[in-house]
């Protein structure tokens, strides 16, 4: 009974920053038409209203972020074109990194470094987690297949450490930049800004909540070691 408890807990842990963060984004993508300016049009003009003109505003498939290396806002298809309540408070959100990175704001390079740091280590933990069931069925060594295990649910579980530890930066990103700049230009619709301000907590949540779901792969390969 007690494992049924640890283990309840630790899916919630794992699944409800991740419904939560994707119920809130829905919820405020209707009316898809909300405003007159889509998310790539706000981001555009926040960014040059604070001097970054040479700061990109891209379309991409893999997530909404600002790439500090290149220099660009990127944004998917249903932010970069959207006219949502969404699509805009998550542009906002993606162009206080861009103020943070042209502040100089060290938090943010920190985090950039860290992140770029458990992409290796993900890498290697993936591939140790693939191989070490057959490892163990091959060498048929005690505990060697739980040892290489062990060695990728460390390194896998890195990235989610540090998105924890990086969480204040996302915060503000939202808070301490984003929101006010849709304060000071006027943005929101004045029912809209309480809805924003919960947007912008799950923006600030996503890799989080991202980083926590890839942990179900620790899972899936437990599940094949111990058979």
């Amino acid at each position: 009974m007690g494992y049924l408890i640890i283990a309840l807990i630790l899916l919630g842990i794992v699944f409800l920053p991740g419904i939560w963060v994707k119920r809130v984004l829905q919820r405020y993508s209707i009316p898809a038409d909300r405003y007159s300016g889509t998310g790539s049009e706000l981001a555009r003009h926040l960014l040059d209203a604070n001097g970054m003109q040479s700061v990109a505003v891209e379309e991409t498939a893999e997530g909404d972020h600002y790439d500090p290396s290149a220099k660009a806002v990127r944004l998917t298809p249903d932010k970069f074109n959207g006219r949502s309540l969404t699509a805009l408070t998550v542009a906002a959100h993606e162009v206080g990194h861009a103020l943070q990175d042209e502040q100089g704001y060290k938090p943010l390079r920190y985090r950039t470094n860290l992140i770029r740091a458990t992409q290796k280590f993900e890498k290697l933990g993936a591939g140790i987690l693939m191989i070490s069931p057959f490892i163990g069925a091959i060498t048929r060594v005690p505990g060697l297949g739980i040892l290489m295990f062990l060695g990728g649910l460390m390194t896998l579980g890195t990235a989610t450490i540090v998105h924890m530890v990086t969480l204040p930066t996302e915060f503000d990103a939202s808070f301490n930049r984003a929101l006010p700049m849709l304060d000071e230009h006027k943005i929101l619709m004045k029912s809209d800004r309480k809805h924003a301000r919960k947007l912008l907590k799950a923006a600030a949540f996503t890799y989080v909540s991202a980083s926590l779901m890839s942990l179900l792969n620790i899972a899936r390969w437990f599940a094949i070691l111990r058979r």
